[in-house]
C-alpha cells in the first residue's frame, strides 16, 4: 500500500470510529469512482470495517473490526473517540 493510500485509510478508520456512521453516510463521504483510491472498498476487502444492524444496508451502522482498530492503533469503541484525522497526517 503506498503512503498516500495508508494515510487515506488511516484517516477513513478515525472517520469511523469519531462518531456513528451509517453505511449511506460512508458511501456519501467515501465511495470514490477513481480505481486508484478505493479506499472505502479496501477497507470493507481488508476486513477494517464492518456492518451492525439497520433495516436496510444503507441504515446499517458502519464499526471497526478489532483489525481495523488495530490498523488505527487503537483500542477505540464506539464510546471512545479516536484520533483526529489531521493528526494522522502529521
Amino acid at each position: 500500500m503506498s503512503d498516500a493510500a495508508h494515510a487515506l485509510t488511516l484517516q477513513f478508520l478515525a472517520w469511523v470510529a469519531e462518531a456513528p456512521r451509517t453505511y449511506a453516510q460512508a458511501m456519501e463521504a467515501w465511495r470514490s469512482t477513481c480505481p486508484r483510491l478505493s479506499i472505502w472498498e479496501d477497507a470493507i476487502l481488508d476486513g477494517l470495517v464492518a456492518f451492525e444492524g439497520g433495516a436496510t444496508r444503507n441504515q446499517s451502522r458502519v464499526t471497526l473490526t478489532p483489525k481495523g482498530r488495530a490498523a488505527l492503533g487503537t483500542r477505540a469503541t464506539a464510546h471512545e473517540p479516536a484520533p483526529r484525522a489531521h493528526a494522522l497526517a502529521r
